[in-house]
């Protein structure tokens, strides 16, 4: 009951009087978790008394009826004195409309649903997810070996299946992973999830990742298209071989790598996106690196009545593609009880790491920022630049030694790079010169003026990095 209500909420709505519009509200409150109109109360919440109320009582449940075919109770209640017409709507198992419109309740505003939105709904209502429809005209045989591989290797480590399974020709795992409909066709889901290229049937099923100097300026990016395995795998290792830098410090004589985000929230959020992502709208995930700064969108739908801040809380889990997301977890990929955003926040407090924020655009946006290191300003400035230096390699140590091995005296950059046989300037910048430079293993001829046409660099006296903080 909403009468004790203090105020509007994603079950509660007031109206001053009664309009024949306000069906449409309470096709929201059916389409969602339910609620109650009540007519006669101010936007402020002060009862001022419905006019008519006596005729709304015997109108209105045939109204309602007849237009929305929903039978509901419709009773007169008295607040400070005022009275007042309440309406109240439970959740509807099956879709609602009204003349052919469909409107869902969401937080305390109703909202119209169309295209893509429209879609879902309908075949969630109706016991359907989107990744469940079945794909004439595919067979098993069409499905990569190579993704199946990749899949087992992951779930040989989960053991949520058993080894029976996992020595299973495809189509009997198919079928146990309930990617097979019915009559024997395969679902959107094995598309995805085994096709090296399902791109043939959904637009945008692919990643794609820019590194950014600005909000409009980019610098470089990639796209990681194939199954949703190599999709996750390939992701994971750009951002962290190529986009993200790692800053380098010592304890002892052992080399410590650390990221501004944990590897493992950086995959936690990646599969997360993969997951829930809305395939059906053609868009592909978006993911923005900036020097202190990134971001990663994922077009798709919150659940109704939920908000973006909920997801960074204990929840259930309520994936839009549950039989992606049953495969994901049967390759011990991720857990089936909505931690995944409470996964994230861990490795990051585990990390000492900035916790990520988010928010819905259209789909969720999960951003992290974080201070950049004054050792890694530092290094920028001797080059005499603001240009963001993440493109990295993994073995930063053996570039630099390969750097000072061609050193002769003292050269320019061109010679350098030519001795080492490189032809991209800004990978032997990031790759070779910086991380040199930065390690204290070669040192400027004219460091006061960094961009001098006569600047050359020469080894210092140790000729090889100082076990010091740096960068990957």
């Amino acid at each position: 009951m909403a009468r004790a209500s203090k105020a509007e909420t994603h079950l509660v709505e007031w109206k001053e009087s009664w309009r024949d519009e306000y069906l449409r509200w309470l096709c929201g409150f059916a389409n969602a978790e339910g609620g109650t109109l009540i007519i006669g109360m101010s936007d402020n919440g002060k009862p001022i008394g419905a006019a008519d109320a006596q005729r709304l009582l015997v109108d209105l449940p045939n109204k309602i009826r007849d237009t929305l075919g929903l039978i509901v109770p419709v009773r007169a209640i008295t607040k400070k004195g005022k009275m007042l017409v309440e309406i109240e709507v439970e959740a509807s198992p099956t879709p609602i409309s009204y003349k052919g419109e469909y409107h869902v309740r969401s937080g305390s505003t109703k909202q119209q649903l169309t295209g893509n939105a429209l879609s879902t709904f309908l075949l969630r209502k109706l016991g359907r997810h989107w990744d469940s429809a079945p794909v004439p005209n595919v067979a098993l045989k069409d499905l990569s070996v190579d993704a199946f591989k990749r899949f087992k290797g992951h779930a040989e480590g989960g053991k949520r299946l058993p080894l029976k399974a996992l020595s299973a020709k495809r189509g009997e795992l198919a079928e146990r992973l309930r990617l097979v409909t019915e009559v024997g066709m395969l679902k959107r889901a094995a598309l995805l999830l085994f096709h090296e290229d399902p791109e043939r049937w959904f637009t945008g099923a692919y990643v794609k990742i820019g590194m950014f100097l600005s909000e409009s300026e980019l610098a470089y990016h990639d796209e990681v298209h194939g199954n949703l395995f190599a999709q996750m795998d390939q992701t994971v290792e750009l951002l962290l071989t190529k986009y993200m830098v790692a800053w380098i410090g010592y304890r002892g004589l052992t080399r410590l790598e650390t990221f501004p985000v944990p590897r493992e929230a950086l995959r936690e959020v990646v599969v997360n996106a993969l997951i829930h992502k809305d395939y059906s709208a053609g868009t592909p995930i978006q993911i923005r690196v900036y020097r202190d700064k990134l971001r990663i969108w994922n077009p798709g739908e919150l659940p109704p009545t939920w908000t973006a801040n909920k997801l960074l809380q204990p929840h259930e889990s309520r994936p839009p593609n549950p039989d992606i997301a049953n495969t994901f977890f049967r390759g011990g990929l991720i857990e089936a009880w909505g931690r995944g955003y409470e996964k994230i926040r861990e490795a990051c407090q585990e990390a000492g790491a900035p916790e990520p924020t988010v928010e819905f655009d259209g789909g969720v946006r999960l951003g992290w920022q974080w201070q950049v290191p004054p050792s890694v300003q530092q290094a920028d400035a001797r080059l005499g630049s603001t240009e963001v230096t993440t493109e990295v390699t993994t073995e930063v140590t053996t570039e630099v030694e390969r750097l000072v091995a061609a050193l002769s005296g003292e050269m320019t950059r061109r010679d350098l790079q030519t001795e080492l046989g490189l032809k991209n300037n800004e990978h032997f910048r990031k790759a070779y010169l910086l991380p040199a430079l930065e390690a204290g293993a070669i040192e400027m001829t004219i460091p006061h003026k960094p961009n001098s046409r006569l600047q050359r660099y020469r080894a210092t006296r140790s000729g090889k990095p100082p076990m010091t903080g740096g960068r990957r």
